[in-house]
C-alpha cells in the first residue's frame, strides 16, 4: 500500500470545535472540556500544523459556517484537514450551544464534489461526544500485566468492478475520510474535570509516536489503550466502573504518516 504524500508546504487547516456550556435543557456543563481542547491545540502544534482554528461555546449554525469557511479555504498547498468537535452528542448528532448538528453536516462540506482542493488527500475527524446512552458494564476477563488503569466520570451491497475507457480518474465523494468517535454507536462517552479518556488516550499515544507510525496503528493503539486501561469512577451507581471503547471508520485509502521522509 502506497502513503499518502504528506510534504506539502502546509500540513493542513485543524478546526477544534469545544463546546462547553449548553442553552438547551438537559445538557450539563461539560466540565474538563478545556483541557482537552488545550491538549489537542498543543498536539497539532507539536506536529507541524500552523493553521489552527479553534471556537469556543459556538451555535449549531456557526459551526455550519465555520466548516464551509474552512472548506472553500485553497488546500492545493495542504497535506491533509484535520477536524476535532468535544461535545454531547447522540447517535446521528453532536450539539452546539443552542441545538443538535446532524454529523453529515460536519463531514459534507469537505466532500471531493465540494471540496476540489482536498481531492486525494485525508480529511481526518476525531469527535469526543456521547453517541446515546448505553453503558457498557464489561465483560470479566484474565487480568492484563498492562498499564494503569485510567479513571473518568460523566457522562453494508457487493461491489461490481467496472473497466471504463474514460481517461478521467473518478473518485468516490466520500474517499479519504477518517472519523474516530470516542466511543461505539449507542453508547455514552465519559468525561472527568481533567478531560475525557479518548482525548487523553489520543494525546498520549500521538505525542510519541506520530513521527514513526501511521495513523491507523497509532489508533488501534489508542483503542487499546481506552479499552483495557479505562474505567469510570462515579457516585452513581449506574455510572460506575463502566467501560468505553472507541470506534474508527476510515475510508483512507493509503497509509497516512504524518511525518514525510
Amino acid at each position: 500500500m502506497s502513503n499518502y504524500r504528506m510534504d506539502y508546504p502546509d500540513l493542513g487547516s485543524v478546526v477544534i470545535i469545544n463546546i462547553k456550556h449548553f442553552a438547551v435543557d438537559g445538557l450539563e456543563t461539560r466540565v474538563g472540556t478545556g483541557i482537552d481542547a488545550g491538549n489537542v491545540e498543543k498536539l497539532f502544534k507539536t506536529m507541524g500544523f500552523k493553521n489552527i482554528r479553534r471556537k469556543d461555546d459556538i451555535t449549531a449554525d456557526n459551526i455550519r459556517a465555520e466548516l464551509e469557511e474552512v472548506s472553500r479555504l485553497d488546500h492545493s498547498e495542504s497535506s491533509c484537514f484535520v477536524c476535532v468537535v468535544l461535545t454531547h452528542g447522540e447517535r446521528d448528532f453532536v450539539y452546539g450551544i443552542d441545538e443538535e448538528l446532524p454529523l453529515s453536516e460536519l463531514f459534507e462540506p469537505f466532500t471531493d464534489d465540494r471540496c476540489k482542493t482536498l481531492v486525494g488527500k485525508p480529511r481526518l475527524f476525531f469527535i469526543q461526544a456521547c453517541r446515546g446512552h448505553l453503558v457498557d458494564s464489561g465483560v470479566a476477563v484474565a487480568t492484563f500485566d498492562d498499564d494503569s488503569v485510567v479513571a473518568a466520570t460523566t457522562l453494508d451491497d457487493d461491489s461490481v468492478e467496472d473497466e471504463s475507457d474514460s481517461s478521467e480518474e473518478l473518485f468516490p465523494s466520500y474517499s479519504d475520510y477518517f472519523i474516530a468517535y470516542s466511543t461505539a454507536p449507542g453508547y455514552a462517552s465519559f468525561r472527568n474535570v481533567e478531560g475525557s479518556c479518548f482525548i487523553r488516550a489520543i494525546v498520549n499515544v500521538f505525542s510519541k509516536e506520530w513521527t514513526r507510525l501511521d495513523l491507523q496503528t497509532m489508533m488501534t493503539r489508542v483503542i487499546g489503550n481506552v479499552a483495557f486501561n479505562f474505567h469510570s469512577k462515579s457516585k452513581k451507581p449506574d455510572q460506575d466502573n463502566k467501560k468505553q471503547i472507541p470506534c474508527v471508520t476510515s475510508m483512507l485509502t493509503k497509509k497516512l504518516y504524518f511525518k514525510s521522509d
